[in-house]
């Protein structure tokens, strides 16, 4: 299975379930490897990795990039801030990111990953358990 990332700035503060977020495509799904959260402010915040079951309306779309260029480009696809909240499914992960810059945290997901089934509304993303968004830096890997 080829490997895959993206990466980004939140380019609007991130609420409950407007956080960044990496969807399947169509006729591919996706097994989640590893996501990295970290803060760009000396605020603490309340972070958490969730299954999106809906895609609500998705923000920037992001650059893909493949980890062996020798494969095809990747099919599941990343998206920045949601402008209107996706539906929450399975909560995952959660942490908590200090009162410092660049304090982050790194989740990964052993061997079979997160499996995001194939299919456009199915998706994982960072959500802000309490509501209280600031801008974070973010990393999607996974393979397809």
């Amino acid at each position: 299975m080829p490997r895959h990332s993206v990466t980004g700035r939140t380019d609007a503060l991130p609420t409950a379930l407007r956080g960044p977020s990496l969807y399947a495509a169509a006729a591919a799904g996706a097994r989640v490897r590893e996501v990295e959260v970290a803060t760009t402010t000396s605020t603490a915040v309340v972070i958490g990795l969730i299954r999106w079951t809906a895609t609500g309306t998705q923000g920037t779309a992001l650059v893909e990039a493949p980890w062996d260029t020798n494969f095809a480009d990747p099919d599941c696809t990343g998206f920045n801030t949601h402008t209107v909240d996706a539906t929450a499914g399975a909560i995952l992960r959660r942490s908590v990111l200090g009162a410092a810059i660049g304090s982050a945290v790194i989740w990964t997901f052993g061997e079979s990953g997160i499996v995001i089934p194939e299919g456009t509304a199915n998706g994982v993303g960072i959500y802000l358990p309490t509501g209280t968004g600031q801008h974070l830096d973010f990393t999607f890997v996974w393979d397809e």
